[in-house]
């Protein structure tokens, strides 16, 4: 383009909308303004200002550059710690480039003097040399950096170490499942609640809103959701500072009844996220700990009602920022301010968050993609596993309630990550205690899919339970406005078995049926709470093979009911046959009730033949001690008459 020529001319003509002009000047019109702007030349005139500046004006310079630092820390508030990439960014671009910049400068100055400052190769050599000062730190950085990396020596094993699960046994370590208190309703579910209920606080809902935190925790035993109220805007802030914000929302996932909880003005939250200036919580608990890098913080509450930040402590063990992991944690009182800096070992129990859902998947998967080192994970992949995506790309990991605690969970998949799972990982959110337990079928979204067989239009959200020491998906369906419409059960190994019902109630009775006429229990011995018991003379039985399965169809006398006896859990039944009394427990179902274990049987033919045979014994018996009294008394009777034939030879 040559010299100052309009580059707006260049593409569309001098004038391109026909009404004179242009823009090149001329015509009737006034042209568009010429602005010239040489950049290399504006550019070295400002340096030789900067270079050639008295030492008022550096000191001036410097006061200011000290005053804007201050206020940009005061305001960004990253943490001073050598292992944050935060402070890293600040001091490169509030200190180390502006550093280079001005030690360059005055280099430059010192070689070839100003009208205020003179040639000076001494000086400008010095220049030159604290220029490297800045290049040396982020060649430090980087070096840093590059020890944290996963290939460099060492490191795969030092990652894969972070997060070792035990190996455990499904049914021994997760309790069936207690439908009072089973999560039916997840996070997005949980915020409709809470909007609503909000909306029916006229008093509140015109100067606050709730915040989209609605942290999932225990609260006296029983799952729940969480979230503070928050500062509608700037001006309802000015308006409420002094109260603080006076209430938070409360959800039961099991019941999924919502409350506004409202506080004292003893109580009321004066820490929080809508806090725009030194009450807003990450800047008061990284200013009061200038020292720690803090990860992602919970709002939780305790035993008592009171509301607390948790603050997890970021650590790093591996290079500068690698092998990321939570040392300690800050617990701050979202009322009073008052803070407990605390190892992870000392938390209190009624704390369900510590270690962050992110931070623990990605450990996981630094345990199953390096244990077996850095090559193997790129090249055989020997053992290599991740954990399940889920639906929309996100990690796919919910949580459960287990000894009070919060604990997530997820699949676990191959490194292909195809649709199958070899097992799932639980991990506490409070200890990073992680159970992994072995077990070979669907994904969470293919247990969807199959749900998706079921029931169409409904969105799904899975959790993992046990029910009747079978590890199964549970989850509610609901529809478009995000209103649980159905429950669904699906087996996690036989992923086509799918129990759907209008009630919870009713899709642990279907779903108990369909696994026992399947035989996929893990354990038939193990009856569920809600099994019945049924005592009667078999009227009926007749058997059946059902993809595969062989099932015993049974009737009682005096009893409407078709009981199914699935083998091989029932493989008892094989020893009865019509006009046999037998005991059993089952769960109720439609066509056909499912046997779940059978209690006792004494057999009607079997008792028959028991009297028979000892009515047979004691006839036995009674003719052999007569033939033997007959005996006894012949010989008698012999004995006698040779004794009066004796008697009478010795006479004659």
């Amino acid at each position: 383009m040559a010299g100052n020529q309009n580059p707006f001319a260049a593409i569309f003509g001098d004038d391109p909308f026909g009404v004179g002009g242009g823009f090149s000047g001329g015509g009737s019109r006034q042209g568009a303004p010429q602005v010239e702007f040489n950049t290399n030349e504006e550019f070295n005139k400002m340096k030789d200002k900067f270079a050639t500046m008295g030492k008022k004006a550096m000191i001036a310079c410097a006061i200011i550059a000290v005053i804007v630092v201050a206020v940009a820390y005061w305001w960004f508030h990253p943490p001073i710690n050598i292992h944050s990439m935060d402070t890293w960014m600040f001091i490169g671009i509030f200190i180390l480039l502006p550093s280079f910049l001005f030690f360059r400068a005055r280099a430059h100055a010192y070689k070839h003097g100003s009208a205020k400052v003179g040639v000076s190769k001494a000086k400008a050599k010095t220049f030159d040399t604290l220029a490297w000062i800045p290049v040396a730190v982020v060649a430090l950085v980087a070096v840093g950096t590059l020890l944290s990396l996963s290939f460099f020596p060492g490191n795969a094993q030092k990652y894969a170490n972070i997060l070792v699960p035990a190996d455990d046994e499904f049914t021994q370590d997760i309790q069936e499942v207690n439908y009072d208190e089973i999560p039916v309703i997840d996070r997005d579910s949980a915020m409709l609640l809470g909007n609503r209920t909000m909306g029916s606080m006229s008093d509140l809902v015109s100067q606050f809103e709730i915040a989209p935190t609605y942290s999932q925790i225990n609260y006296q035993n029983h799952p729940v959701r969480v979230s503070p109220l928050g500062y509608a805007d700037l001006f309802k802030w000015l308006q409420n500072r002094e109260q603080g914000v006076p209430a938070y929302v409360i959800v039961d996932m099991t019941s999924q009844d919502a409350q506004v909880v409202r506080l004292d003005s003893e109580h009321a939250i004066k820490y929080s996220e809508s806090e725009p200036l030194a009450r807003n919580i990450d800047r008061y608990v990284q200013l009061k700990y200038p020292f720690y890098m803090f990860g992602e913080k919970s709002f939780e509450i305790d035993d008592d009602g009171n509301a607390w930040w948790i603050c997890p402590v970021r650590d790093f063990t591996i290079g500068l920022f690698g092998g990321e992991t939570v040392s300690r944690a800050v617990l701050v009182n979202a009322a009073t301010g008052e803070c407990q800096d605390v190892a992870v070992e000392d938390v209190p129990q009624w704390v369900d968050h510590v270690y962050p859902a992110n931070l623990i998947i990605q450990q996981y998967n630094w345990h199953g993609k390096y244990t077996n080192g850095w090559l193997n994970s790129w090249l055989g992949q020997n053992g290599v596993v991740q954990t399940t995506p889920g639906t929309d790309g996100s990690a796919g990991y919910n949580y459960i309630a287990k000894d009070d605690d919060v604990w997530l969970y997820t699949g676990v998949t191959s490194a292909t990550g195809d649709e199958s799972i070899v097992g799932f990982v639980l991990v506490n959110q409070r200890t990073a205690e992680a159970h992994f337990y072995s077990c070979a079928g669907a994904t969470e979204s293919s247990a969807m899919q199959s749900a998706e067989g079921q029931v169409q239009n409904l969105r799904y959200e899975a959790i993992l339970i046990n029910v009747n020491n079978t590890p199964t998906y549970f989850m509610a369906l609901k529809d478009n406005a995000g209103l649980v419409k159905k429950y669904a059960m699906v087996d996690i190994q036989s992923y086509q078995n799918v129990a759907v019902g209008d009630t919870v109630a009713d899709t642990q009775k279907s779903y108990l049926s369909l696994i026992a006429a399947n035989g996929t229990a893990a354990n038939t011995s193990s009856v569920s709470d809600s099994a019945l018991e049924a005592t009667g003379v078999i009227k009926t039985i007749a058997t059946a093979v059902i993809e595969g399965n062989s099932h015993f169809y049974v009737t009682l006398e005096g009893d409407s009911k078709i009981y199914d006896f699935a083998l091989p859990g029932m493989i008892e039944i094989v020893q009865y046959a019509q006009g046999d009394t037998v005991t059993f427990k089952y769960v109720e179902g439609d066509p056909t009730c499912s046997a779940q274990s059978i209690e006792a049987a004494k057999s009607a033919k079997a008792n028959s033949a028991d009297a028979a045979g000892a009515s047979s014994a004691d006839t036995a018996k009674a003719s052999d001690e007569a033939k033997a009294s007959d005996g006894a008394a012949k010989d008698d009777a012999a004995s006698s008459a040779s004794s009066d034939a004796s008697a009478e030879q010795n006479t004659a």
